[in-house]
């Protein structure tokens, strides 16, 4: 097992990770950045962003990732590959293990570690993911123009995107469980409003169908128990997101569904010199530009707890 002593370790390489990696990295402290699965984040399986500030033609999602990388990897940043499979904040310096091997000894650490979208869990949705069914409308929503689609959920993120998916397909399914939405009043109204959305209440998803792409989605009824069979060329599931954060639970204090518990204002959690940025901790905006913010604010954070660290450390010699 390989030890290590670094200043700041940064777990996670979406735009959060990255951006506290370049601020960090120019502030002096030597970033270790470990990028994950997925390394660059939820972007990469993004194609336009068209909301972020300083790209006004727009920009596809992977590329974006690949231009953070380069900032961060120019004032020094020593981005790695590798999964974090174990931490312990009891103590400090925090330790974590990388891979299931590899020790780790952290003086302060920025978690950039996101949230992942939530799906059924049936076995003909994963089959098909990439195939006519996703998780995200506004990343494949261009490629069934003038199609029929079904989305499943009844927040406002299902709304929003059933909403949008509305203006470039030809109809609309939302398939909802119970017999009203989640989602908030202007949200509904929207969908209520859209002339080719059909909102089929009390409705929940059996199979999605089809061999090599889909072909349909069959429902039922949860009142009579009736089944049917959409004819549908996409299906999108939209019933949240779950963060990352597992690993960390006996430590660091988070909400019922997991999101880490920042201090307001900042970036701190309950454990000093653990920060938490980006969708880990964010499950009201979600947003690139916000992820970015708050690593930005993980890394001034974390530089400010280094330096008062050493000024105790210095202080506990005389």
């Amino acid at each position: 097992m390989a030890k290590e002593r670094v200043k700041v370790l940064i777990i996670g390489s979406g735009p959060a990770g990255f951006t506290a990696a370049i601020y960090a990295a120019r502030a002096g402290m030597k970033p270790v950045l470990y990028q994950g699965g997925q390394p660059g984040g939820q972007l990469t399986i993004t194609t336009d962003v068209e909301n972020y500030p300083g790209y006004p033609e727009g920009i596809m999602g992977p590329q974006m990732m690949v231009d953070f990388q380069k900032q961060a990897e120019r004032f020094g940043t020593d981005i790695r590959s590798g999964m974090i499979t174990a931490v312990d904040f009891s103590g400090w310096p925090h330790k974590v293990t990388v891979d299931g091997k590899d020790e780790i000894e952290a003086e302060a650490v920025i978690i950039s570690t996101g949230a992942a979208a939530k799906w059924l869990g049936l076995e003909s949705e994963q089959r098909l993911n990439g195939r006519g069914v996703s998780a995200c409308a506004v990343c494949d929503g261009f490629f069934f123009r003038g199609q029929d689609v079904a989305i499943v959920g009844a927040g406002d993120t299902a709304a929003e995107e059933a909403t949008y998916l509305s203006k470039l397909v030809n109809k609309v399914y939302m398939l909802v469980r119970r017999d009203e939405m989640r989602a908030s009043k202007i949200m509904q109204q929207r969908v209520m409003n859209a002339p080719n959305i059909e909102v089929l209440w009390n409705t929940e998803t059996v199979e999605v169908e089809g061999g090599e792409e889909v072909e349909g989605v069959k429902v039922r009824n949860t009142q009579t128990g009736e089944e049917r069979v959409l004819p549908v060329q996409g299906f999108f599931v939209a019933i949240g997101h779950e963060p990352n954060t597992a690993i960390f639970k006996d430590y660091i204090d988070m909400d019922e569904s997991g999101y880490i518990k920042t201090i307001p204002g900042t970036s701190k959690t309950n454990v000093p010199g653990v920060f938490a940025t980006g969708d880990a901790q964010d499950k009201n905006y979600r947003q690139a530009v916000t992820a970015a913010g708050s690593g930005c604010m993980g890394a001034l954070d974390a530089e400010r707890f280094i330096a008062e660290k050493e000024v105790e450390m210095q202080e506990a010699e005389v």
